[in-house]
């Protein structure tokens, strides 16, 4: 299946990149996040990539242009520096298609214009780029088979630190909660979409917002629930958190390093 990955966005919230680089392309380690989402679809088997450019596409696009593989794989240099050989490869054998999808375009406009890339697929997969998961893409995908609706997205619980208060009246305190405790549940960005998609989305909407309702009145929208690893890269603060986890060697989204069979 062929993944869309919007990545148009400006990250306002990673300020001390926002200004350089897209928020895509924020590193974790030696590689952008983008990277490693990549990464992670290629594991199971989806190569065919059609990335949805907006603020600050130039940098996407040479990154991969100039794309060195010696910075995250072995390799053996000879002959004074003349003969270089791989040991192993991350992208030699995906396919990359830049579309420039709108400075200012939302979601839904990111896909409506790349729909011409998508002619011949009954299904394809679809993420926003700035979050990952140590998810099993394969239960996903067959969630999503077994219950042959036009849309599902991961349903994860958010990682955050407050607390969710309940009030009795004006002045005392009824209760609260750690909001991981509580039985909230959100959007996880991890997308399975049918060519239907298309039938539900008008100019100029945003497509967790009127397509999705849509999809909902006609019960053509699933969730599957993941209770596992999931992190958003939103703040600088959760970019600290995943380089932590990787330098640790504990990153849970990198299943390309564990025992697991490819699709």
């Amino acid at each position: 299946m062929k993944v869309v990955i919007f990545c148009g966005g400006l990250g306002l919230r990673l300020r001390e990149y926002s200004d350089k680089v897209p928020k895509p392309m924020v590193p974790i380690n030696v590689r952008p996040i983008i990277w490693h989402l990549m990464n992670y679809y290629a594991h199971y088997g989806h190569k065919d990539f059609i990335l949805c450019l907006g603020y600050r596409g130039d940098v996407i696009k040479k990154y991969f242009l100039n794309y060195d593989e010696c910075e995250s794989n072995d390799f053996t240099l000879s002959q004074g520096g003349k003969k270089l050989e791989l040991k192993n490869s991350d992208i030699d054998d995906w396919k990359i298609t830049f579309v420039g999808t709108g400075m200012n375009s939302n979601i839904g406009q990111r896909l409506l214009a790349v729909k011409e890339h998508l002619d011949g697929e009954e299904i394809f997969l679809a993420n926003y780029s700035d979050g990952l998961t140590g998810l099993n893409l394969n239960d996903q995908i067959d969630h999503f088979h077994s219950h042959n609706r036009v849309a599902s997205f991961l349903s994860v619980k958010p990682n955050l630190s407050y607390h969710v208060v309940s009030m009795k009246d004006q002045k005392l305190v009824g209760a609260m909660q750690p909001f991981k405790k509580c039985d909230v549940r959100i959007n996880g960005g991890y997308f399975i979409f049918k060519k239907e998609i298309f039938n539900y989305i008008r100019d100029g909407e945003e497509l967790v917002l009127e397509p999705f309702y849509r999809l909902i009145e006609e019960e053509q929208l699933i969730a599957y629930e993941f209770d596992g690893f999931w992190a958003g890269m939103d703040t600088f603060k959760d970019k600290q958190m995943l380089e932590e986890l990787h330098e640790q060697g504990n990153a849970p989204w990198e299943v390309w390093k564990k025992n697991q069979i490819k699709a």
